[in-house]
């Protein structure tokens, strides 16, 4: 497994390349999930942007849901363990995600509601990509924080 210096690094290059948050986070840890890369980059694709260019959870967030539920998501019906244990680890996440960062929401973190034309066009005008590359390091550092294993 890759130390979290060279995940968020990778990461960082990730989005740096043109690609959004969610597909940062969740694409640098396709090998380590049994994925290929291009699979990763195509499942996480409609998160950035808080989720379709909609402002709402942030992508470094979703990016990081989708790693915890390929790590220990429930497969079988009956596996309610699974389950639960899939919802505590994401909720331990976004709480520890909450304090480093205070919010979730892709427009709050921006300052920008990037929904609105408005708010697509500031957000490109001022590149705010070192805040993004913030956001996807600190999703990468809890992530590997978390237990991998269910």
């Amino acid at each position: 497994m890759e130390n979290t210096d060279l995940k968020v690094k990778n990461a960082v290059c990730c989005h740096k390349d043109g690609f959004n948050c969610a597909q940062a986070v969740f694409s640098t840890y396709a090998k380590e999930l049994g994925i290929d890369h291009t699979t990763a980059l195509k499942v996480s694709a409609a998160f950035g942007g808080g989720i379709s260019r909609r402002g709402e959870t942030c992508g470094a967030v979703t990016g990081a849901l989708m790693v915890i539920g390929f790590r220990a998501g429930q497969i079988y019906a009956e596996d309610k363990a699974a389950k639960e244990r899939t919802y505590e680890l994401g909720k331990e996440f976004m709480k520890k995600f909450k304090l480093r960062n205070n919010l979730l929401l892709c427009r709050e973190l921006l300052g920008h509601d990037i929904s609105t034309p408005e708010g697509l066009k500031a957000i490109k005008e001022n590149d705010l990509s070192d805040i993004c590359n913030r956001l996807i390091k600190n999703s990468i550092e809890i992530l590997d924080d978390l237990p991998s294993n269910p």
